[in-house]
């Protein structure tokens, strides 16, 4: 595991206190940086009081990083400076793209994966991490429909992305159940198929049905606890690749922290039972 990281929980200000305080072994938080992209004010204290006390992950949504510009300077040189203020543990990202030729859209959206998109991916992981000093790590997408046009596999196109940047691989076991689902894959053969050398990072979450196609489309809400079978496909994995740090993430319907600590709790207990058989 990257230091002593075991599970963690991302930081919602309504828990600032609590989560401070917390005295869990491994205990870690994760934001969204660009929550925190100011020079001041009570919620960057407030992260930093946090971070005091419990190592912090940044993980951002807005560096679209499959879109065909690179990163915004701007924006980089902002996270740099959080990213020299908090010193992250972690630094991840999304394969995804959400501007496009001057207009921003405020969603993770897919892509073909192709030779062309291959080569844009890494010139901007790459920018991404000169910029910023260090490496970063990319996270497998949730997928809703199928689209054409590939001529990678997923998981065969984010390894030849690791293997050309030397970045890091944030596999999110929740996005696989929901994209096995909706797509008609299978999400223990992905589980698998996935290259373990590289998981620097893994993520849990709740998911919901459409309301209108119910199970026929899950929705990646995170706005409920982790469904027993991700919990299956988090076993799965740990007990193949070895214990990563693992991030319980909850967006919506925001149970009070003992409810996130526990489920927090059940994946620490996860990471431990490998070392535990080996002794």
């Amino acid at each position: 595991m990257t230091s002593t990281l075991t599970a963690g929980l991302g930081l919602k200000p309504q828990h600032f206190a609590q989560a401070r305080e917390c005295p869990a072994a491994g205990l870690w938080f994760e934001v969204h940086p660009e929550n925190y992209l100011v020079e001041g004010g009570p919620r960057l204290r407030w992260l930093e009081a946090v971070r005091e006390r419990h190592p912090v992950s940044l993980h951002g949504v807005a560096l679209s990083l499959a879109a065909d510009a690179p990163p915004d300077a701007v924006h980089l040189g902002r996270l740099r400076r959080l990213a020299e203020r908090i010193e992250p543990a972690l630094v991840s990202e999304h394969l995804a793209w959400s501007t496009w030729r001057g207009s921003y859209h405020p969603d993770l959206l897919p892509f073909p994966r192709t030779g062309e998109a291959l080569a844009r991916v890494c010139a901007n992981i790459q920018a991404a991490q000169d910029a910023l000093g260090r490496p970063i790590a990319v996270e497998n997408p949730s997928h809703y429909l199928s689209i054409e046009g590939h001529d990678w596999s997923e998981i065969a196109f984010l390894s030849e992305v690791a293997r050309r940047t030397g970045c890091g691989l944030l596999l999110d076991v929740n996005n696989v159940f929901v994209s096995a689902a909706n797509l008609g894959f299978g999400a223990e053969e992905y589980i698998d198929a996935f290259p373990g050398d590289r998981v620097r990072e893994i993520h849990l979450a709740g998911h919901s049905r459409d309301p209108l196609l119910g199970e026929a489309l899950l929705v990646d809400s995170h706005d409920a606890p982790v469904a027993g079978p991700v919990w299956a496909l988090y076993e799965r994995l740990v007990g193949r690749i070895g214990p990563r740090p693992t991030l319980v993430e909850r967006d919506g319907n925001l149970p009070a922290f003992g409810e996130l600590l526990a489920e927090r709790d059940r994946a620490h207990a996860v990471l431990a039972a490998p070392i535990a058989r080996a002794a």
